[in-house]
């Protein structure tokens, strides 16, 4: 019998690249990848139209669209992990050198107030440094993947033709999060941000996750073992992925590899654990943050969101 094809999107990393090229396939079933690029706009067609069985989504975009009743289910695989403290972009003439000088100002977003980067970015600002994320107007560059979410009375779009770049050059920000510039008077808030990152690694285990795969219900109820096989058949890529990478063996390895295996040193084994237990203190707290920041309405607990599956106990 023909394997069952599943209509897929999901970014070429070093972890999926065995995916990809057909190396690592899921057993009873068959990835029929569609390239997307960005990534992102592979989110917002599954999350307005359902339109691939198995999907990456950013983590607060797939629990906002769950609140929404959205017709798909998470498997415990997080493809992409990142810290966040160098998010937060402020402009060196501005003189602010302290997060809580950002309340009763205003700070953009990039893209949506619900993307994940944002998101932890707004609870750094809270949890670390004390900041009242309500005294802060957000100005937004892009609209939400979840057409249905309303953000609260201080979140804003910001003007037609406008860049948040050139706003916040111009003093017309405080401060941003998630852009990109080489602009000379733009800078981190926090300063020696990645280290700082790196040592709350190692002292708390604080390790924020961006993406993780979701999977469309329907499918998940027609073929009771889809889960597993999907979940495991990511694991299996990521093993042969971490493999080359803790020998040193990655050509022309990418700031994530660098990332990743620096990350492997850190903690002495897996640098992208997958299942839920490893990494229920993470999904914790970024349901928190989006009940806290007016994403979601109540508060999930993690199990409400996974898929279960079998975890292998295999180690890098």
């Amino acid at each position: 019998m023909a394997n069952h094809k599943l209509t897929t999107a999901i970014q070429t990393l070093g972890h999926t690249q065995a995916l990809k090229d057909g190396t690592v396939q899921p057993r009873g079933f068959e990835f029929e990848f569609e390239e997307v690029s960005p990534i992102i706009r592979a989110f917002r067609r599954m999350v307005r139209g359902l339109e691939f069985d198995v999907s990456e989504m950013a983590l607060t975009t797939y629990i906002c669209a769950k609140s929404h009743g959205k017709r798909f289910t998470a498997l415990p695989i997080f493809v992409v992990r990142a810290f966040h403290h160098g998010a937060i972009v402020v402009n060196a003439k501005s003189g602010i050198t302290d997060p809580r000088q950002l309340e009763g100002g205003k700070v953009g977003v990039n893209r949506g107030y619900t993307v994940t980067t944002g998101v932890w970015a707004r609870g750094i600002m809270q949890d670390e440094y004390g900041v009242d994320l309500s005294r802060i107007t957000w100005v937004l560059s892009g609209d939400e993947h979840v057409e249905e979410f309303r953000p609260g009375a201080n979140v804003v779009s910001m003007p037609q033709g406008r860049t948040l770049e050139a706003m916040l050059e111009a003093g017309e920000l405080d401060a941003a999060i998630g852009i990109a510039s080489d602009h000379p008077d733009l800078r981190p808030l926090i300063p020696d941000a990645a280290e700082r990152g790196f040592r709350l690694l190692a002292e708390q285990g604080h390790y924020p996750i961006n993406h993780t795969i979701v999977v469309k219900d329907e499918l998940l109820q027609a073929h009771p073992g889809l889960a597993q096989a999907v979940y495991d058949a990511f694991d299996q890529a990521k093993q042969l992925y971490l493999a080359r990478l803790a020998k040193g063996e990655i050509e022309a390895p990418t700031k994530a590899d660098q990332t990743y295996r620096r990350v492997m040193q850190t903690l002495g084994g897996d640098p992208l654990p997958y299942g839920l237990e490893p990494n229920r203190s993470m999904v914790d707290t970024v349901i928190r943050y989006a009940r806290e920041q007016g994403i979601i309405d109540r508060a999930y607990t993690a199990d409400e969101l996974f898929a279960p599956v079998q975890v292998s106990t295999r180690s890098a």
